[in-house]
């Protein structure tokens, strides 16, 4: 497998992608792009069924049609997805060009709003593009930089600890020391990270987190 589809599929192979289209045949479709990018995937055809799912898992990013058959339903899921603060990125469908209810969802906070027929592979590109930042860093007092990692299935407590003492500069040794554990382990975690987190080496996870 070449090296950028191997790192694709690998960077997203513990990612949830949940659609929510009440047009089965679009949930199915948009299912078998995403699996085929190495994403997991659900789906749902109205709201309370996406509601439903997060009491199951919480994705890592939403497809969800503007028009789910009920007015403002669509605009509906997005706030409530933005109020439970997942840090969830959230891409509108609409099944025709609709402009107010566009600018409503950007304004409400949505990644992005695609127009039907859907381009998969610009859909495919603007999710994977969603997905490379998912490490945001703000600067902190003491020069010292906070991590927040969206997914959090994808990390331990411990593991987030390990990204947050990597990113602040801090050697296994110094990081071992805060921790009270020893470099090897710091080592192994750090491993972890970067696979979890699609990084090819430290310098890559660092240019992940300091791009993002």
């Amino acid at each position: 497998m070449p090296e950028e589809i191997y790192y694709h599929a690998f960077f997203n192979r513990d990612r949830l992608v949940h659609i929510i289209d009440p047009e089965l045949h679009t949930c199915e479709a948009l299912s078998v792009l995403f699996r085929l990018e190495g994403f997991q995937t659900a789906f749902s055809i109205n709201l309370s069924g996406f509601l439903a799912s997060l009491e199951r898992r919480r994705p890592d990013v939403v497809i969800a049609n503007i028009d789910l058959g009920e007015p403002e339903e669509g605009l509906t899921l997005l706030r409530r997805v933005k109020v439970m603060r997942m840090g969830t990125p959230v891409f509108m469908l609409e099944n025709h060009p609709m402009v107010e209810a566009a600018v409503a969802a950007m304004k409400g906070g949505a990644a992005d709003v695609v127009t039907k027929p859907i381009d998969n592979e610009n859909l495919v590109r603007i999710v994977r593009d969603a997905m490379r930042q998912d490490i945001h860093v703000s600067a902190v007092s003491a020069g010292r930089r906070t991590v927040e990692v969206r997914g959090f299935a994808q990390l331990t407590p411990r593991e987030r600890e390990v990204l947050q003492l990597i990113t602040n500069g801090q050697s296994n040794k110094e990081a071992g020391r805060e921790l009270g554990i020893s470099p090897r382990t710091i080592e192994v975690h750090r491993a972890r990270v970067m696979e979890k987190l699609g990084a090819r080496n430290t310098a890559d996870l660092m240019r992940i987190v300091l791009t993002s």
